[in-house]
Order: structure tokens, then C-alpha cells, then sequence
């Protein structure tokens, strides 16, 4: 495994059902690299524990006054010197290796699975837990998938210089034999508590992350409703929650690391105290008592890992459980791509469930009377429903049956609040596109003179508009000027079928009027749907849908719709049900100065539309 071979061409499909699984299939995804690994950290390990054994035979020669055995033992340790540099060279490089490997396929199953849900993701999942598990949460699950070779060479030593310890002094080797197992298992019982409190930790610190995400998401408007000492001092709370978490976490893992340093002591004491008793009975002779004992000092050197391993499972599990989780989501409906990559239909889009139809190359606009139900439907027509359902079509073909990019390509959603990415404006419309359509022309539509005005302004030495610089989810423009980008953006992709959600929620009536001609005339003879429920889009639009409880209701133009259908015009015109019941007392009792209520607001309406006509 190399990390030239970064990004995957295919990451793999990662087994989702639970942390464990998933953490598996992490490892079988690269089994060449845990190998060398394994290869190089039992080079690295065994160098190690030899050089008792070399020190061993040094001091027994010079005891025994041998030159041959004295050169014998310089010789061996040059060799394990060397096996010892070249081996943790080696195992520091894999392992890293595997660490990054690791986090690279994590986020890139990560990245698919955000690409493929779109904006139900957000939906369905916190904005703060996706950004926990692509970050945080990431490293911890490259820490365990690395640290897993080293600890099996670990392992692998300890068995070897036991086993080399009883043929070379059984007496002795057999009380190490014995007691390493019991120092390696002894914090076993303290493994649960310490793993509990691990994930209490990592769950108070994704939820603080939640929360400070959501709260810089909308300090704009907390700073408008002045609620933003109220949310810093619950980010506060949720700090003092994660460091109390973090203390009594790092409490046990300290306990933890005294028991592994007191037993190795102890089990010291004993080899040392048993060994001079043999030795006096000249049952043992000094070059092998040194090598017992300094073979008990270097093994608590691969003693460490089995803490590391534990500590590194007891921080992945929860991380790999809330990746697990992320990616176990799934589209409520599969885009299997049964048809050809290649075709790309075109022609009315119709949706079975509403009976909504959208003409090819006409600019229809859609009007609900409840925005959580308009963006569904939006979703829908996009080839991306909330729940199962009938397929939408598209020139007779279910977007279901099109490869998941052909259906993006065929039809393109904006929501009712798009998201902006940090960068230069040219960034922000290097987006796949027809070519039939320029910056110039989409954000001109879009009505973006002065948002570009502002962005040379705010931006330091950008004297061409699209080097200027647009900051994290253009927190430094209003939300109209943020629309106004997102717009230019989607109008610049030219795609055969355009479906706005609210485009104009934010802007003044007058800049309304006028995106609503330039996207008429940008889209001219290509389908173009917009839900709204302002009368300045619904009276450019070609033809205007009313959908009432998820059915179509009336079809026509504006000016027929607001005088014809009392719940079209209940919706455009904000009347309340007694206004638009002509049934009811208040209406029957209005004077006749007053005039209805009714024609009065009709009529506002109307004149509104005339004026802004004139001055556009």
C-alpha cells in the first residue's frame, strides 16, 4: 500500500452493519500493508529483546575470560543493532502508511455516501456529526486499524522470548513464562470501565461539535434575536461536560498504565530475588541471570502496545459506530442505473404521485401552500424522494432507472437554502456545465451587479470581481446576495431541466421582478420549474400549478388562478381563511368604503405588479 496510490479509484463498499465490521473491513481492505507491517515491527520487536540475550554472553565471556565468545557477543549485537534501526525505520513508515491509507478510504466512502444522499444528508444526520466523523473521528479509526500490526508483532515477541527463556534457563524462564501472560492480562478487568468512559467522552465532545457548528451557523440571525451570549453559554457547558468526561477518562487510562509498570517492577524483584538464590547454589551463572533480567527491562518495552492497542480500540469503537452509522444510510429510493450510462432522456417532466407536469422548454411555476411539502416535491422532481414512491419521469423514462449523474445532469435542484463554499468567485462557478451559458450571462440574470460590488470591496486587492473572495458560506454577504450567487451558479449549469425552490425568498420586490425576466429569457427553450408563492415570478411564469394536499388542483396562468381558484389566491395573496371565505360574517358585514376584503387585497396585489412593471 502506498500513499501515491491516494485517492482510490474505487474505495471499496464498506460493511456498515456495526463499528466492529466496519473497522474489519478496514483492515481486510489492506491486509498487504498490515503485513509488512508485521514484517518490519517483528524485525524491530525480536532486535530488541535479543540484546539481553547478547549482553548475556558479553558478560559470561568476560567472566570466563573468552575472547572468541567476547567477539562472538560484539558481533551479534552489531547485528541487532542494525536489525533494530532498519526494522523501526521501516515499521514508523508502514505503520503511518496504514494510518493515512486508512483515513483516506474512511473519508472517501465518507464523500461518496455525502454525494450520493445529496441534502437529505443533513437531513437525516446533524451537520456537527458529519463533520465529527470526516475529522476527529477519522484519525482514531486509522489509529486502531495502524496500531493493530504493531501490537500482533508485540504479541508475537513476547511469546518467542518466553519460549527462548525456558530453553535457555528454565528455572528462571519459567517464572517469566508465567508472569508476562499475567502482566499482559492484568488491566483486562479495567478495560470495560476505561472504554465506557472513553465513549461518554467522544459522545459529550460530537455533541459540543454539533452544537458549535449549528450555533456559527446561524450566528447571523442569533446575533439578530441577541441570542448569542444564551448559545455561548451552553457551548460552554457542553465544553466543561467534554473536559470532565476527558479527566475521568484519562484517570483510568493513567491507572491503567501504573498497574502496567508496577507488575513488570514486581515481577523484577521476584526474577532478581530468585535468581541470586539459584545463583549462590551455582544452579545458574551470572551471564544468565543478566540475561533474564534484562530481558524482563525490554520486554516492557513491547509490553506498552497491549495498553495502546486497548486505549486505540476504546476511542475507534464509538468513532467507527458513528461512521458505521453515517454511511449505513440509503437513498429512500435505489437509482439502480438499469439503463445505458450514455442515454440522457429529455421532454415533460411529470411526476405520477402529484400529477405534476412540467412542458418541455416552458417556465412553469408551482405554488404550495406548504413549503415543508414544496421542498419534498422539489426533492422529488430531482430524482431524490424522501420516502418510496412512483418514480418521476422525464421524457417517459423514471429517473430511477438513470445512472445517479445522468439524473443530476438531467435535472438539477437548488434548494431554498443553498450552501456557498469558501473560495474565489471563479470557483464557486467552476461547476460542470453545458457551455452555452457564461458567468457574464448567469450572473447578470441573477441580478448579481451590486453582490459583486461588495465582494471586490471586502476582498483585498481583487481588482477582477471573480478573483474576489467569497468567505465560508458567504457569511459576509446578506441572504439575498447569497441567494443571488447560488442562483448565477445553477443558471451557469444550463441543465435540461431546472427546478428552483424559492429562489427569491430574500431579495426586494423590485430585484425580483427583474431575476424573474433575466431567468426567463436565460432559459428560454429549456424547462424551468419554480416553487414560490410571490405573484412577481408566478406572473412571468408560462403556466402556474397549484398543488393542494399533495394533488394538483388548478392549473393556468396568474392572473386567471388569483381571480378563479379562492385557494390559489389564499396563498399568493396571504389571505386568512375567513378572508378568503366568502361565507362568513366579516365579509358579509364589511361596508361599502371598506370595500371587500377580498378585492381590496386582490387588487393591491395587482397594482403592486403594474408599478413594478413600469419602473423595470
Amino acid at each position: 500500500m502506498q500513499i501515491k496510490a491516494l485517492p482510490y479509484p474505487d474505495p471499496g463498499v464498506p460493511d456498515a452493519r456495526s463499528g466492529p465490521r466496519f473497522l474489519w473491513w478496514l483492515f481486510r481492505n489492506q491486509l498487504d500493508g498490515q503485513f509488512k507491517a508485521l514484517a518490519w515491527g517483528l524485525l524491530h520487536f525480536l532486535s530488541v529483546s535479543a540484546l539481553p540475550f547478547c549482553v548475556g554472553v558479553a558478560v559470561q565471556a568476560v567472566v570466563d575470560r573468552s575472547g572468541e565468545r567476547l567477539a562472538l557477543a560484539g558481533g551479534l549485537l552489531v547485528l541487532c543493532c542494525a536489525g533494530n534501526a532498519i526494522g523501526e525505520t521501516f515499521l514508523h513508515r508502514t505503520a503511518v502508511t496504514n494510518w493515512i491509507t486508512a483515513a483516506a478510504r474512511v473519508q472517501q466512502v465518507l464523500a461518496r455516501k455525502a454525494a450520493q444522499l445529496g441534502s437529505a444528508l443533513t437531513r437525516r444526520v446533524a451537520a456537527g456529526e458529519v463533520v465529527s466523523v470526516s475529522t476527529g473521528d477519522v484519525e482514531k479509526i486509522g489509529w486502531f486499524v495502524e496500531a493493530w500490526s504493531r501490537f500482533t508483532a508485540a504479541a508475537v515477541t513476547i511469546v518467542v522470548v518466553c519460549v527462548a527463556l525456558v530453553v535457555y534457563q528454565p528455572a528462571l524462564g519459567a517464572i517469566v513464562a508465567v508472569g508476562l501472560p499475567v502482566l499482559a492480562l492484568a488491566v483486562l478487568p479495567l478495560l470495560p470501565r476505561a472504554t465506557r468512559r472513553a465513549d461518554l467522552q467522544r459522545e459529550k465532545a460530537g455533541r459540543a461539535t454539533e452544537l458549535a457548528s449549528d450555533t456559527v451557523a446561524g450566528l447571523r440571525v442569533l446575533r439578530g434575536i441577541g441570542g448569542e451570549e444564551l448559545f455561548l453559554d451552553r457551548y460552554r457547558r457542553a465544553s466543561q461536560e467534554v473536559r470532565h468526561a476527558a479527566v475521568r477518562s484519562a484517570r483510568m487510562w493513567s491507572l491503567i498504565s501504573a498497574i502496567q509498570v508496577l507488575l513488570p517492577g514486581l515481577l523484577l524483584i521476584a526474577v532478581v530475588w530468585y535468581g541470586v538464590h539459584l545463583a549462590r547454589q551455582g544452579r545458574v551463572n551470572v551471564g544468565e541471570l543478566v540475561t533474564v533480567y534484562s530481558s524482563i527491562m525490554i520486554l516492557t518495552y513491547p509490553l506498552r502496545h497491549f495498553e495502546e492497542i486497548a486505549m486505540a480500540y476504546s476511542f475507534s469503537r464509538p468513532s467507527a459506530r458513528r461512521a458505521a452509522r453515517v454511511l449505513a444510510l440509503e437513498r429512500a429510493t435505489d437509482t439502480g442505473g438499469s439503463r445505458d450510462g450514455s442515454e440522457m432522456p429529455s421532454g415533460d417532466l411529470y411526476d405520477p404521485a402529484t400529477g405534476l407536469l412540467a412542458p418541455t422548454g416552458r417556465f412553469t411555476a408551482v405554488v404550495c401552500g406548504d413549503p415543508d411539502a414544496a421542498g419534498r416535491l422539489a426533492d422529488r422532481l430531482g430524482g431524490h424522494p424522501s420516502e418510496e414512491g412512483t418514480s418521476v419521469l422525464l421524457g417517459g423514462v423514471p429517473l430511477d432507472e438513470l445512472p445517479l449523474d445522468n439524473a443530476r445532469t438531467a435535472v438539477l435542484v437548488q434548494d431554498k437554502d443553498p450552501v456557498l463554499l469558501s473560495g474565489t468567485l471563479r470557483e464557486l462557478l467552476d461547476v460542470p456545465r453545458s457551455g452555452d451559458v457564461g458567468a457574464v450571462e448567469a450572473l447578470a440574470a441573477a441580478q448579481c451587479a451590486d453582490v459583486l460590488a461588495a465582494l471586490v470591496q471586502g476582498s483585498l486587492g481583487a481588482g477582477d470581481p471573480m478573483d474576489a473572495r467569497i468567505t465560508e458560506r458567504g457569511r459576509s454577504l446578506s441572504g439575498g446576495q447569497r441567494q443571488r450567487l447560488a442562483l448565477a451558479r445553477s443558471l451557469i449549469t444550463d441543465p435540461e431541466v431546472l427546478v428552483l425552490d424559492e429562489p427569491t425568498s430574500a431579495v426586494d420586490s423590485h430585484t425580483e421582478a427583474r431575476i424573474a425576466q433575466g431567468v426567463r429569457d436565460l432559459r428560454a427553450g429549456r424547462t424551468t420549474v419554480v416553487f414560490t408563492s410571490s405573484p412577481l415570478l408566478l406572473d412571468r411564469a408560462d403556466r402556474v400549478v397549484l398543488v393542494h394536499e399533495g394533488e394538483v388542483a388548478a392549473v393556468g396562468v396568474h392572473r386567471e388562478l388569483v381571480h378563479a381558484e379562492p385557494r390559489y389566491r389564499a396563498v399568493v395573496t396571504r389571505e386568512t381563511e375567513e378572508e378568503a371565505d366568502p361565507t362568513t360574517g366579516p365579509r358579509e358585514s364589511s361596508t361599502r368604503e371598506d370595500g371587500p376584503r377580498e378585492g381590496s387585497r386582490l387588487n393591491d396585489v395587482l397594482k403592486e405588479l403594474e408599478e413594478i412593471e413600469e419602473s423595470a
